[in-house]
């Protein structure tokens, strides 16, 4: 039997005002991450679709399944840059991720924030729950609302066109603090969630089809939200 300990990310308040940004990724190699990709169970032939190419973190898309952070965290704000290579496709950054394989036998339990080409900034509920202003509008009737297979699980971004052309490099930040996730997508409020079902988890990324460029993904402790546009 294989097993992971995994290091929770919690420090006093005092601390998280002093320790500053830090980069998930160390442009060499894949340290404080594991991969599940389940194809890798039984597939001797198949690639693990993470990969570092020219100082940058790639997914390949394909074998389906996610690079997970070894840590746990909580509070904070995930900035990540990140691009379509080729063709414009699907991909996702996952917070508050948790039990592996939770839905379709592929995604961990979390709240995923949507890359999607043209997407960038729906929430999906991956056996974890959200809600947002508007939630009949943006997910539909609430009687077919729920976080397993077969339910609406997916809502919709506050906005269009906040994503770069294809090729371009685009900038999500994604900020956590208790169970509110607020995103924004190239300087756009994208998504504003709140009473989350869970408060702290890993982070993953995602092949999902479609290959992606990483070259940021930087972490920063915050005691409060950056301000949205009704707060401000």
């Amino acid at each position: 039997m294989k097993v992971i300990f995994f290091l929770i990310f919690l420090l006093p308040v005092g601390a998280l005002c002093q320790t500053g940004s830090y980069s998930l990724f160390n442009g060499r190699d894949l340290s404080g991450w594991h991969i599940d990709v389940p194809e890798m169970d039984t597939n001797a032939l198949a690639r693990n679709p993470f990969i570092i190419r020219n100082g940058l973190l790639v997914s390949l898309g394909t074998p389906g399944g996610h690079l997970i952070t070894d840590s746990v965290y909580q509070n904070f704000r995930l900035q990540v840059e990140y691009r379509f290579v080729g063709k414009p496709g699907n991909c996702g950054v996952l917070v508050f991720a948790s039990t592996p394989r939770s839905l379709y036998k592929m995604f961990p339990k979390s709240i995923e924030v949507q890359m999607m080409h043209e997407n960038a900034g729906d929430f999906w509920c991956i056996v974890e729950d959200i809600a947002v202003p508007d939630m009949e509008k943006r997910r539909g009737p609430k009687a077919e609302w729920g976080i397993t297979e077969g339910k609406n699980r997916r809502i919709l971004n506050l906005t269009d066109g906040s994503e770069k052309p294809l090729g371009e490099w685009n900038t999500m930040v994604v900020e956590c603090l208790k169970n509110s996730i607020r995103v924004w997508v190239n300087g756009d409020l994208v998504n504003d969630g709140f009473n989350c079902t869970a408060e702290k988890g890993q982070i993953a990324l995602q092949a999902e089809g479609a290959e992606v460029e990483f070259r940021k993904v930087e972490l920063t402790p915050i005691t409060q939200l950056s301000a949205a546009v009704n707060d401000k």
